[in-house]
């Protein structure tokens, strides 16, 4: 009885409605995909990006033709959140007009912190390190509600995070502070409380990146890095945040172009490994959400593969439910004509395309109806006045705070400004010297570019007395070095990633906050002074 009502609905505005029996969606989804011809479920499978801050004629193309199944917003497209709603809101227009109906997935990378790709209005953020080190799950249900609450008012139904990948190699430059930590079961119980906090913001999380890439310095945009753990390894290390996240009911999970070649996928990316997305994440862990790609586009797919139409082939017969690329390919392009072709020839492929295609219909009427739900056409009168959200604000202030680390302590902070004596700020970026004028309105200050030693600073450096270095890569290490032979006190303010203080242990004290946020140097100097407390601790194990 359930089923032929639904049938009904197919041809109608089916996604404004609502069911309250779980089961409904299933069964709708099912009998929209009878409706579909196979080309009509590969499309489902695809999510593009394209350049620009409106949309291009050849999106549109995908959308209005090919009738695809999702869109990625990149930095590129963001300076103008106004814009970027009303963009959303023409892209969802196009997709319901087709003929049943079918929103867009309309995702994003807003981790918090280091990776922010809606920029313009947004909140900036502590980000993921600091969640970690100020050690409460209820921060991270927070920073994912206030994060999904900006992303839903623009639209936008789905977010690449938590990222949780763990720490385990502090060279890694990739993941760094976007990280929770080092300790995968802690990992595990931040990721599913911001992906709760998400949920509540009618945002589908999505956790990054399986099965992990925390133990490597490259980066897969260029290469595809390897990892030598064993599987049981990642079994009791990079996948228990998985398990954790799996077991809350994750909603989805990005494939990463990594290869672990002591594992049974041996030289295969995870991405498409059919070992790793099908035996493990789902039969093993338990997994029923979506798979979705990393941007196959990245070398680390498309130089295993051969070719960019050979990786989304595989990726899909690998089990991924979605192919994510970021630009948009002609709408003949090998890419489709190649896996059109391979629906007629190949029955396998045929049924894993039509599998796929269900699962993100029924993710769609799971997650896009409803109250909750993100709109599909935004209103940019509600984006100007909600955007930064004011509530956000004030915790992600709260946030910082909480998360300033005192990694070092060898002059008995707080440090009082009148024993500083002269103060030299040198730093990279504006927000630091503006937070630390506030601090000590009479301190000198130097901008250094990163590329060794600095004629200038040396000189500065000789009349002050305490000079509050602040440092975020290893380019600064070289010009922090200058100083060493000064004999001046020196204190070291590490934003982003805080593994470079450790490679300057005859500093005289060290401080870590975890984000270039505004918010961030406000609650370090503040802890520096001891008008807060400093109760964060380094989410990681540190080098001996």
């Amino acid at each position: 009885m359930l089923a032929a009502a639904l049938l009904l609905l197919v041809h109608s505005n089916i996604f404004c409605q609502r069911f309250d029996d779980p089961e409904s969606s299933a069964i709708l989804a099912r009998n929209i995909l009878s409706k579909m011809s196979d080309e009509d479920a590969l499309a489902q499978t695809f999510m593009l990006g394209w350049v620009g801050a409106e949309p291009s004629p050849l999106i549109m193309d995908w959308i209005q033709d090919r009738h695809i199944g999702g869109v990625k917003i990149f930095g590129w497209n963001t300076g103008d959140t106004t814009r970027l709603a009303v963009t959303v809101g023409e892209l969802q227009k196009a997709s319901l007009k087709g003929p049943f109906g079918i929103p867009l997935l309309v995702a994003t990378d807003q981790e918090g912190g280091w990776i922010r790709h809606v920029k313009g209005s947004t909140s900036e953020t502590p980000g993921n390190m600091a969640i970690g080190a100020s050690g409460f799950p209820r921060d991270a249900y927070l920073s994912g509600y206030y994060i999904g609450r900006e992303l839903a008012v623009l639209g936008i139904n789905m977010n690449f995070a938590p990222t949780v990948d763990l720490y385990t190699n502090p060279a890694s430059t990739v993941i760094g502070p976007r990280s929770f930590g080092s300790e995968p079961a802690w990992a595990g119980i931040l990721g599913a409380a911001f992906m709760k906090g998400q949920a509540a913001a009618g945002i589908i999380a999505t956790a990054k990146h399986y099965p992990g890439h925390g133990d490597t310095d490259l980066d897969s945009h260029g290469v595809l890095p390897e990892i030598s753990a064993s599987f049981e390894v990642l079994w009791e290390r990079e996948l228990v945040p998985y398990r954790i996240l799996a077991k809350e009911g994750l909603p989805a999970v990005m494939s990463g172009h990594l290869a672990f070649p002591n594992t049974q996928a041996a030289m295969t990316p995870a991405s498409l490994s059919s070992w790793f997305l099908q035996d493990v994440l789902r039969r093993r862990i338990g997994f029923q959400g979506l798979i979705i790609t990393d941007d196959l586009m990245m070398n680390g797919a498309t130089m295993s593969a051969g070719s960019l139409s050979q990786a989304a082939k595989q990726a899909l017969l690998a089990g991924n439910d979605i192919i994510m690329l970021s630009k948009t390919p002609n709408l003949n392009d090998a890419i489709w004509r190649n896996l059109a072709a391979a629906l007629k020839s190949e029955p396998l492929f045929r049924e894993r395309v039509r599998d796929a295609a269900l699962r993100v219909l029924t993710a769609k009427l799971d997650y896009l109806r409803g109250e909750n739900a993100a709109p599909y056409v935004p209103d940019p009168a509600v984006v100007e006045r909600s955007l930064p959200d004011p509530d956000g604000a004030a915790f992600f202030l709260d946030l910082a705070a909480r998360s300033v680390t005192v990694v070092k302590d060898g002059i008995g902070f707080p440090l009082n400004p009148g024993q500083a004596g002269r103060v030299l700020l040198a730093g990279q970026y504006q927000d630091f010297f503006d937070a630390g004028k506030k601090a000590f309105p009479e301190a000198a200050a130097y901008w250094y570019s990163g590329e060794g030693v600095q004629a200038d600073l040396p000189r500065l450096a000789r009349n002050a007395d305490t000079i509050i270095f602040c440092i975020s890569n290893a380019e600064g290490l070289s010009v922090l070095e200058s100083l060493k032979p000064l004999g001046k006190r020196v204190i070291l303010f590490s934003v982003l990633s805080p593994v470079y203080l450790d490679k300057a242990p005859w500093v005289d004290g060290a401080i870590a906050v975890y984000s270039y946020a505004p918010e961030s140097f406000v609650a370090g100097f503040s802890a520096l002074l001891g008008k807060i407390q400093a109760g964060g601790r380094l989410p990681y194990s540190r080098i001996p």
